[in-house]
């Protein structure tokens, strides 16, 4: 068994800790009010998140949907498997983990996209709010706080679960930081590497915040 062998590409990896840092900046700047630059911040995660799909797409071996969603079946045999030792790390997400990645990419959609419609009916509208009734609108702001508490519950989910894949001695967490894991080196994954993603997410958030501003 080899160790160290790249299995995340350096924009997934990005893409991780700015999300997580983007969703602690979108709750602050929600509580304080600042809703011109809740909006600003909200169009750079809808950037990533729509790079994140295509990459899902033509992205590398690891980072493809169609290399690690599985049926749910798959995903409880992995779950079950967690009491086998040594750990099976895979040189992609796991059957339980691409099920966590696809419904924590719908419920951000689905809170960017309510972000668009939403409106306090007072001080601040989001750029779709007039094309959309009254009430449509006031039932999208409800859904738009209402999800991002469930969005909240799910990452503490994955933390929970993180935190126990250590305690069984799985380091996945630290994989997202250097982008190894210690799988097989035929099992490697192919990895594509350039800027074009990082590129194509800045030239949409910039095409994004034109727009809203």
């Amino acid at each position: 068994m080899a160790k160290g062998v790249k299995v995340w590409d350096g924009f997934i990896r990005f893409f991780h800790w700015a999300t997580v840092l983007l969703l602690a900046a979108l709750w602050w700047t929600a509580e304080q009010g600042q809703m011109d630059r809740h909006q600003d911040l909200a169009m750079v995660l809808l950037a990533l998140i729509i790079t994140r799909i295509g990459w899902g797409i033509v992205g590398s071996d690891s980072s493809r949907f169609s290399r690690f969603v599985r049926s749910p079946i798959a995903a409880i045999k992995h779950l079950a498997s967690l009491k086998q030792r040594p750990f099976h790390y895979e040189p992609t997400h796991n059957a339980a983990g691409a099920w966590f990645v696809m419904l924590i990419l719908a419920l951000l959609l689905v809170q960017l996209i309510s972000g668009l419609f939403a409106t306090d009916e007072i001080l601040f509208s989001g750029p779709l709010s007039g094309m959309v009734s009254g009430a449509l609108a006031s039932d999208l702001t409800s859904w738009h706080k209402l999800n991002f508490n469930i969005i909240l519950a799910v990452v503490g989910l994955h933390v929970v679960a993180i935190i126990i894949y250590r305690l069984l001695g799985a380091r996945l967490a630290e994989g997202m930081i250097h982008g190894r894991l210690p799988i097989a080196a035929e099992s490697a994954p192919q990895l594509r590497s350039g800027w074009w993603p990082f590129i194509s997410a800045a030239a949409l958030a910039a095409a994004l915040l034109y727009w809203v501003n």
